[in-house]
């Protein structure tokens, strides 16, 4: 879904659209795409699965941490809505009232799909980069890859690539590790 080229978008742009469309505020432009499809959702369940026991209930874990499905995060005129985010609760002691955030997170995933995978890497990871997001991970459940990237200096670098089965323990969450194949649906 496309605005007319004269006006950036705008939040009430997002009010307006179908309850199957997640929708965006991507520099200045409406983006929508559908609702996950289920090997895309089941990853990232399976993801914030695997870290909110340890980090954000402090179940066999160090806690210190919110994290959370496709929150969405206001901050200038983006509005973002990433797979997962995860904040230390040092910087955000409490959730927010509001229905969004305003305070970049410290974390991000994207679980990539064909119709988001251009978006995620080339629009959102720049902007996530310029807010001060620390650590980004990117997921293809369909080449079964995790890309993890620190950012320093709002530059990326790539400090690890996962594959099929290898364990994750990578920052921020490297206190723990756990099988990149429970992320998988068979």
């Amino acid at each position: 879904m496309r605005l007319p080229a004269e006006r950036p978008a705008r939040y009430e742009d997002l009010f307006d659209l179908p309850a199957n469309l997640v929708g965006e505020i991507i520099n200045g432009r409406l983006v929508t795409h559908p609702r996950p499809a289920p090997r895309h959702a089941h990853a990232y369940s399976s993801l914030g699965g695997e870290l909110v026991g340890p980090f954000d209930k402090a179940r066999g874990g160090p806690g210190g941490w919110w994290i959370l499905d496709e929150p969405e995060i206001h901050i200038g005129a983006d509005i973002l809505v990433p797979d997962l985010a995860g904040w230390c609760r040092s910087r955000m002691p409490h959730l927010p009232q509001t229905a969004w955030f305003d305070l970049a997170p410290d974390w991000v995933c994207e679980i990539l799909s064909p119709s988001t995978a251009r978006d995620d890497r080339v629009e959102k990871l720049p902007i996530y980069g310029r807010w001060g997001v620390g650590h980004a991970w990117l997921v293809d459940p369909d080449l079964r890859i995790l890309e993890a990237y620190e950012n320093a200096l709002q530059r990326w670098t790539l400090i690890a690539t996962l594959k099929d089965d290898d364990e994750v323990r990578l920052a921020p969450f490297d206190a723990i590790g756990f099988p990149l194949a429970g992320l998988w649906a068979e």
